[in-house]
């Protein structure tokens, strides 16, 4: 493989959980050394948060261990007067530095970005808050499933007529750090033409509001909010016949198409009234009419039948069968790690490439402060003398 583009750069990294480690783990995929700075003995937080579960075998749980592979760890105690001088000289050194920690933790240890950028002028400091550093909500817990609740996210999912549905993994921490990496690139890139550090912020509500940027467009020019279909909704902006679809066997999706088109297809008489102009005027009408006729074939016929048509549909699939297709295999996804005790886990890759080269790493997570006695030979050299 060649260089990795992020290679020589240090990230040290305070956050926890999942959004800040997030974008830690991409940098860590492009090359780039990631510290992690936990606290002693129990190292950060998210090293408890279980997926049903299941544990590696240093006591972490093997959520931690899918978004901080690859990098280290280094312990200390930011309210002890040595480990803190340690951390500054860290800081002095490194290229990066990331928190998800609630306003004033980071100032309150004395690791403000004002305090920060005294000791590195270069340092491109990138935090991430629930809902922004000033206003009411500043304190509120930034928890995805309640950013997505109060940002409107969740009445975006599900028919109308029925309550709010969340999504089912936490998109806000994932956009929140994806979106991060990019402010951190862009600060770097400003950084090579001017030697000039940046503060990067965000929050997980400036996240999920730009995640909904078509719905909100929507509704800042016409003052409605969007209205689901009460049938199959798929998207509040798109006509029928976009949804996904029971089968006499499995489900079927089938996004944006001429209706008569469809018609023809799937061969549904019922279907050939509508014109392209009773789309979303009948919506759910023409919804409900396509749906109980595609009850009576299984998704695997309906789908070579829109296919064939050259109309955009798909079967649904779950993981067991995603993973038996050629599709999903040619596409490697897949990254073992070797754990501590032997064992080998598999998690996913980083989805870049690079020069048609994949990105893989096989080393998982590190055991809280793992690293000190290597890190400190590195960088605290004053220390140890």
């Amino acid at each position: 493989m060649s260089v990795l583009p992020l290679k020589g750069l240090v990230v040290l990294e305070f956050s926890q959980y999942l959004s800040g480690p997030s974008a830690g783990l991409r940098m860590a995929d492009l090359g780039a050394r990631v510290i992690k700075i936990e606290r002693p003995g129990s190292g950060e937080a998210g090293r408890k948060l279980s997926i049903k579960n299941l544990w590696a075998d240093d006591g972490s749980s093997l959520l931690f261990h899918t978004i901080n592979r690859n990098k280290e760890s280094f312990t200390a105690d930011l309210k002890n007067a040595e480990d803190l001088d340690k951390v500054k000289q860290l800081i002095r050194q490194a290229d990066v530095l990331t928190h998800n920690f609630r306003p004033g933790v980071m100032e309150k240890a004395g690791l403000g970005y004002a305090e920060v950028r005294k000791l590195n002028p270069r340092m491109v400091y990138a935090e991430i808050s629930g809902y922004g550093k000033r206003g009411p909500w500043k304190n509120r817990p930034g928890q995805d499933l309640l950013l997505q609740s109060m940002s409107g996210l969740a009445y975006t999912t599900g028919d109308a007529g029925k309550g709010p549905i969340p999504f089912g993994l936490s998109i806000g921490d994932s956009l929140c750090g994806a979106q991060l990496v990019q402010g951190i690139l862009a600060a770097l890139i400003r950084r090579q033409k001017t030697g000039q550090g940046a503060l990067i912020e965000i929050s997980l509500l400036e996240s999920l509001l730009d995640f909904q940027f078509e719905l909100l467009t929507t509704y800042f020019a016409s003052g409605k909010q969007p209205q689901r279909s009460q049938v199959n909704n798929g998207h509040s902006l798109l006509s029928a016949p976009y949804g996904i679809y029971a089968t006499s066997k499995g489900y079927i999706a089938v996004a944006m198409s001429d209706l008569q088109q469809v018609a023809k297809a799937v061969q549904c008489d019922d279907l050939l009234k509508y014109t392209q102009n009773d789309a979303f005027s009948k919506r759910d009408e023409i919804k409900q009419c396509i749906a109980d006729h595609l009850l009576t074939n299984t998704a695997a016929y309906w789908q070579q039948q829109l296919l064939q048509a050259g109309l955009w549909a798909m079967e649904v699939q779950n993981w067991q069968q995603l993973v038996q297709l050629e599709g999903y295999r040619q596409l490697q996804m897949e990254q073992p790690l070797r754990m501590k005790d032997g064992s080998v886990r598999t998690t996913t890759r980083c989805p870049i490439r690079i020069n048609g080269q994949k990105l893989f790493s096989p080393v998982p997570a590190p055991v809280a402060g793992e690293h000190n006695k290597t890190i400190s030979r590195e960088f605290l050299t004053s220390i140890i003398a």
